[in-house]
């Protein structure tokens, strides 16, 4: 962060003078919207090359990225462009030049990124390609606009770069490298852009070091010094253990087992800050499965470092600058997007898992930044296992190549050493806290029980009967439908469609009525399992998998104020009903365990779940479209298919797209995004007036008139008769009763 800030002021000082001067006959990059300022092309490549050097500097990336750098944009110096800077509507190509000459000086890592800098890593082809196709082999045979002025003002001062000796000499470890390059290089593009559009250096960094940051989590901790309860002495031991190896660990690759109650979010950020500080890491990056439940962790954190330090990053919107954008609004929407340089960043396993393996500039820019941290992946028993083996693969490369510290942070440990001996044999895992049994058994608060097959009436008699009561079902529909049987008095109906500022509130009513005794039945789909700190005396889950079934158990007597035989975990299948087709598998593993082990809950069980479940599955289907072997070997005799597997890699099947309420302070914030005043700030606040939906629901609302859109994917919700600030989004257009959750 400070190497950062330093380079950005040395570019601003160029700034300074490039405002002093028209250059009148000198080759521009750019110039301001009133044409007052200019910036050339050499200020340019030399602003962005330090500051690609600076970024690549903790994987030993250095001199290429400074070569990325300087050839990026040489395409600048044609006649073709500089037209086009000054009005002229016709088309160029300003970075194919820079790809060519890159290949031509045996570089084909930063060939890749120049090529791609704008619109997105290109999948390298075969000799065969023709140069109108868009590979990079064919690019490479492509004709540009003459740009001779290059070998003058910059030929010169290329350096002699060489990959990084630690880089493993196979495609698959070549293809990761390319990406933590190519996001030098963009970052460094835009920030060296935004500057100069700014006339000043761009507004990053200025938040607190990492030892700042572990003073205030130390001086949170201090009132527990002294516990005043068996539990809270255990609590406080785990986390001393976390600070205790955090200080003294090496670097690489951990797990934290701690059962649900145990403390796991403050002990792993002490961990992590403990481990930030004795290792100078740059900063803490926090992975979290679900985003209806990063609002929480995000908000804890905050409220221990400071509001200022944590970057809560998700969805978001991103934006992608076209081949020749010369656009100063344009430039603006892509510069708001997340580049990760806060030294505390939450996010969430699809964002994270598909930056890594994605090629457009909007996901990959912030990816150097996760080199030299350390990495918290929260409920890690969640990672997707159609992609299982890639993100191991990935966390893998992280550690080994790129000083990242991984911890696999889970009440359920998803036994993933056999991957890892697979993927990355020479890492060893170290656990964080080793007597996992021990505390286990401490920490049991439930007991699960079958209770068989209940219809929904069933069902919904047996929830009235218990005036506090969780139910977790597999089904949105099933919410509803028991929504509607259940004691209006005390219920809820959780949704993914309720945006973050009613899910916080109806959270904090949860919460009270449950300290206070009152009436509190809370119907819910499976969202309120990771993360979520509530505390009920008793539980129904629908058949489900063991690791989402223990996830709900940790909702029941979280605090231990009864006894364990008492605080009922009931399983059971609804009637008529087969399960979802995506956890059918997880049932099949669920049933097994249940049936071979008296404590379905013990550490063996969670253990025997995950391998049965693996192996019910098939290697294969821990990658289901290949996507290693396709960077190993090739696709179709396309060798490096960087955008056809950011195609493939979607952890979520059917992607979402954000739709903003405009409720309470969101109705002025989205006005302020249609007069154009983006912003990193401006986005984060509107996330708290966001839900996320399907193509196909929100089609049902354009189609009626009811939303509309926004700024690039987004769009806002025009009918507010359709949202409620208890049940969250529906979609009432035709039928008046469609409800999701």
């Amino acid at each position: 962060m400070h190497r950062k800030a330093s380079v950005l002021s040395d570019v601003s000082e160029r700034v300074k003078i490039t405002m002093q001067s028209h250059h009148p006959t000198a080759f521009l990059a750019h110039q301001s919207e009133d044409k007052s300022r200019v910036q050339t092309v050499l200020e340019h490549l030399e602003g962005t090359a330090a500051l690609a050097e600076q970024f690549a500097l903790p994987f030993g990336g250095g001199e290429q990225a400074r070569l990325a750098g300087m050839l990026h944009d040489i395409g600048k110096y044609s006649e073709a462009f500089q037209a086009r800077l000054q009005g002229s509507r016709s088309t160029v190509d300003h970075f194919t030049a820079g790809a060519q000459e890159a290949f031509r000086l045996r570089q084909p890592e930063a060939a890749f990124a120049i090529a791609g800098h704008h619109s997105g890593l290109p999948d390298g082809g075969s000799s065969t390609d023709r140069s109108e196709m868009p590979t990079l082999c064919g690019r490479l045979k492509k004709a540009v606009e003459p740009y001779e002025t290059w070998s003058r003002e910059v030929q010169p001062s290329l350096p002699n770069a060489k990959r990084p000796a630690q880089i493993a000499p196979d495609h698959l470890s070549e293809a990761f490298y390319t990406r933590m390059l190519y996001s030098c290089l963009v970052d460094a593009d835009f920030l060296d852009t935004e500057t100069f559009m700014q006339g000043h250096a761009a507004p990053r960094g200025g938040y607190d070091s990492i030892s700042v940051l572990f003073q205030r989590l130390q001086q949170y901790i201090a009132p527990w010094q002294n516990p005043d309860s068996p539990l809270n002495q255990k609590r406080c031991g785990i986390l001393e253990q976390c600070l205790r190896t955090g200080q003294t660990g090496a670097s690489g690759l951990y797990t934290l087992t701690v059962p649900t109650g145990g403390g796991k979010t403050i002990s792993s950020l002490a961990f992590a800050l403990a481990h930030a500080q004795a290792r100078n890491k740059d900063r803490v990056i926090y992975v979290i499965p679900y985003t209806s439940i990063i609002d929480q962790t995000a908000e804890i954190f905050r409220s221990v470092l400071g509001e200022e330090n944590v970057i809560e990053h998700h969805s978001g919107a991103e934006y992608e600058v076209a081949g020749d954008q010369t656009s100063l609004s344009f430039y603006r929407k892509a510069l708001a997007t997340e580049n990760w340089d806060a030294p505390v960043i939450v996010t969430t396993s699809v964002q994270f898992f598909e930056s890594l393996y994605g090629n457009r500039s909007s996901r990959c820019r912030k990816l150097h930044n996760i080199a030299n941290s350390v990495v918290i992946f929260d409920e890690a028993q969640t990672l997707p296992v159609r992609y299982l083996r890639p993100c191991v693969e990935a966390i893998g490369q992280l550690v080994q190549y790129y000083r990242v510290t991984a911890v696999l942070c889970t009440a359920t440990q998803p036994a993933l050493q056999p991957l890892f001996a697979e993927l990355a044999p020479q890492l060893s895992i170290q656990e964080i806290c080793p007597n996992t049994q021990a505390l286990y058994n401490f920490f049991r608060r439930t007991t699960l029980c079958q209770a068989g097959t209940l219809s929904l009436k069933d069902l919904a008699e047996r929830l009235n009967a218990q005036p506090q009561t969780l139910c977790v079902v597999n089904r949105r529909a099933a919410v509803q439908e028991l929504g509607a049987l259940v004691e209006p008095e005390g219920r809820y109906c959780l949704t993914t469609l309720l945006c973050p500022v009613d899910r916080k509130r109806l959270l904090r009513e949860i919460r009270s009525r449950l300290q206070e005794g009152l009436p509190c039945r809370v119907l819910s789909t499976s969202l309120i399992e990771a993360g979520v700190d509530v505390d009920f005396p008793a539980a129904w889950r629908e058949e489900a998998g063991l690791d989402s079934i223990l996830q709900t158990a940790g909702r029941c007597n979280r605090e231990g104020r009864r006894a364990a035989t008492d605080s009922l975990v009931s399983v059971f299948r609804l009637e008529g009903m087969q399960p979802l087709s995506l956890i059918r598998t997880n049932v099949d593993s669920t049933r097994s365990v249940l049936a071979r082990f008296s404590d379905p809950a013990s550490p063996q069980a969670i253990e025997a779940y995950f391998s049965f479940y693996r192996t019910l599955k098939g290697n294969a289907a821990l990658d289901i479209h290949g996507v290693l072997d396709a960077f190993r070997k090739g696709y179709q005799g396309c060798l490096f298919p960087f955008a056809t597997v950011a195609e493939w890699f979607h952890l979520i099947e059917i992607p979402t797209v954000t739709l903003y309420i405009p409720i309470d302070q969101g109705q002025s914030l989205i006005d302020q995004l249609r007069a154009g005043n983006s912003s990193r700030s401006l986005y984060r606040q509107l996330g708290q007036y966001a839900v996320n939906v399907y193509p196909n629901h929100l089609q049902n609302l354009l189609d009626a008139g009811a939303a509309e859109p926004l700024a690039g994917d987004n769009y806002v919700l025009t009918d507010l008769s359709l949202y409620s600030h208890d049940t969250g989004l529906t979609l009432q257009v035709e039928t008046g009763k469609a409800l999701f959750g």
